[in-house]
């Protein structure tokens, strides 16, 4: 099991889940990725991205400033 980060940091919708999504082949099954993001809808999309792809969220943060930490597992 590995753990990848991306830093989706300034990007505006739809580019922080275009970033998962350009990595989902590099991901074997159990991995985890843990992604930045401050884009406002990104708790939204990215729940729902995993709702779709059948992909385990296993949390989305807000830090309180509109900065957010998510972590998926493959």
């Amino acid at each position: 099991m590995a753990v990848k980060e991306l830093d989706c940091m300034g990007l505006k919708c739809p580019q922080p889940i275009l970033k998962v999504v350009a990595l989902v082949p590099t991901m074997a099954e159990g991995d985890i990725l843990e992604i930045k993001a401050d884009c406002p809808s990104f708790p939204t999309d990215i729940k729902a991205w995993c709702s779709r792809t059948g992909k385990t969220l296993l949390f989305c943060m807000d830090d309180g400033s509109g900065n957010h930490s998510a972590q998926i597992q493959f």
